[in-house]
């Protein structure tokens, strides 16, 4: 995979939180056609490090660049219409809309002639979206609710998905299906993915490629499976998780 040209490359970037310094002239790669992940701690800077890829907040140093096209000051809207899309940690999914209208906003970087084509796609990959379609989004479940989030990032037609936290508060069952689609999505489709989590044995497995961050700093990269076998990776993030 790597052998491909990167789509995302991020160098030397620092972000802020008022005075508070968050990344650490942070560099990665994602190329064509990966899927990424960047483990680390609560408060690593993980989240961080997506959201300024977002643009939100700005990276105060550095550059961030997008299927060679510098990004790094770039409105997220216009980073959006790219074909970058965002499933954010907490999912963020409109409550009181049901889950076809979600869907539907989800659809609104799209063109309206692939809107049908696309909805069967991600009822194919969340089979209970559809039987829950006119149902108020904050009564589903936990897990059904991520599925949501990942299926309105879908209808938007990416080409470059990123995950913050997917697996966060999901039962094991549900988090191993998650994983799954995105496996799928990935190998059946070419989608590539850029996933940040504190699950570090699922994301490693799933993973071409990995990065740890330490402190708002990438400390270890690697192959998924290379970072599985590192001993402090395991000390520091595995322990009684395999």
């Amino acid at each position: 995979m790597s052998d491909s040209p990167p789509i995302l490359q991020v160098r030397n970037v620092d972000a802020f939180y008022g005075h508070i310094q968050a990344l650490r002239g942070v560099s990665m790669d994602v190329h064509y056609g990966e899927i990424v992940t960047m483990i680390g701690a609560n408060g690593a800077g993980k989240s961080t490090l997506m959201m300024t890829i977002f643009g939100r907040p700005r990276a105060k140093n550095g550059r961030i660049v997008f299927d060679g096209r510098d990004i790094t000051d770039e409105p997220t809207h216009h980073i959006a219409r790219m074909g970058l899309s965002l499933v954010p940690e907490g999912r963020r999914i409109f409550q009181r809309m049901t889950v076809l209208e979600n869907l539907q906003l989800g659809a609104e970087l799209a063109a309206d002639s692939h809107f049908d084509d696309d909805l069967a796609f991600v009822y194919s990959l969340f089979p209970i979206l559809e039987k829950r379609q006119d149902q108020r989004a904050g009564t589903l479940s936990g897990g059904e609710q991520q599925m949501l989030a990942i299926a309105r990032a879908l209808m938007g037609r990416p080409r470059f998905l990123m995950l913050d936290e997917p697996s966060l508060g999901l039962a094991p069952l549900l988090v191993k299906q998650v994983f799954e689609v995105l496996k799928e999505l990935n190998e059946k489709h070419n989608m590539t993915i850029f996933l940040v989590e504190q699950n570090a044995f699922h994301a490693l497995k799933l993973a071409h490629r990995g990065y740890v961050l330490v402190n708002g700093r990438v400390t270890m990269t690697g192959t998924g499976e290379e970072l599985l076998a590192k001993e402090e990776v395991r000390a520091a993030y595995l322990e009684g998780g395999l």
